[in-house]
C-alpha cells in the first residue's frame, strides 16, 4: 500500500503532526495494518515535503521537543486526486498458500490432504476472528477492510476444496521435467548438442 498517499489523504482533514497521523492511521486501517512505525512515518513525511506535496512549520512546546505540524499542499491534493482516479493493481499473484499446496502436492496424496485440513482449520479460525472484530469495529472503513478480509479467506477456503477435489490430478503432476523430454520438447536448456 502507498503510505505517502494514505498520509496524504489523512492530512485533507486538517494539519496533523507525526504522532496524531500514527494514530489517526491506525484508527482508520484498523487491525489488519498493524501498528505504524514512526521511524517509517516520519521517512514518508520528509519525502513528501521534498515532492512539496506537504509543507511543515514548527511549533514550539513548554516540557517538550518542539513538534513539526504538517499540512497538505494544492500539489498534493493534486497528486492525491491522480492517484485516487488510477485503479489498484495487483502486484502479482505470489502466495504463500499455493507454494504449499505445489510443494505439499509433491509431497503425495496424504501430505496434501493433511495440509488443506490444517489449513482449514486455521482459516475457519480465522474467519471466526474476522466476524467478531467486524461486528465489534465502530469505524465503516475498518469494518469495510475487515470484510474484504474476510471475503479473500473465503476464496482461500474454496481454493483449498478445489486442491482437495482435485488431489489424484495435482498428486500426480511429474515433479521435473527429465532432460530427454525436454529435448524431446524442444526446450532451449536442453538443445541437443551439434557434432
Amino acid at each position: 500500500m502507498p503510505i505517502q498517499h494514505a498520509v496524504l489523504a489523512l492530512l485533507t482533514g486538517e494539519p496533523s503532526h507525526g504522532y496524531q497521523l500514527k494514530a489517526e492511521f491506525e484508527r482508520a486501517i484498523g487491525p489488519q495494518w498493524g501498528e505504524l512505525n514512526i521511524g517509517h512515518l516520519y521517512q514518508v513525511l520528509e519525502r513528501l515535503s521534498r515532492d512539496g506535496y506537504v509543507i511543515s512549520e514548527r511549533h514550539e512546546q513548554v516540557d517538550r521537543p518542539d513538534r513539526r505540524i504538517y499540512s497538505i499542499t494544492e500539489s498534493g491534493n493534486a497528486e492525491l486526486a491522480a492517484w485516487l482516479t488510477e485503479p489498484a493493481l495487483r502486484s502479482g499473484y505470489r502466495d504463500e498458500l499455493f507454494f504449499k499446496l505445489v510443494a505439499a502436492s509433491r509431497a503425495g496424496e496424504s501430505v496434501l490432504l493433511a495440509f488443506v485440513h490444517a489449513q482449514r482449520a486455521h482459516l475457519m479460525t480465522e474467519l471466526k476472528n474476522l466476524t467478531q472484530l467486524r461486528s465489534e469495529a465502530a469505524d465503516p472503513c475498518v469494518r469495510l477492510l475487515l470484510q474484504s478480509a474476510r471475503l479473500h479467506v473465503e476464496a482461500d477456503l474454496r481454493t483449498l476444496e478445489a486442491a482437495q477435489q482435485e488431489a489424484i490430478q495435482l498428486v500426480g503432476l511429474p515433479t521435473r521435467v527429465s532432460s530427454d523430454a525436454a529435448v524431446a520438447e524442444g526446450h532451449p536448456m536442453h538443445a541437443p548438442e551439434i557434432a
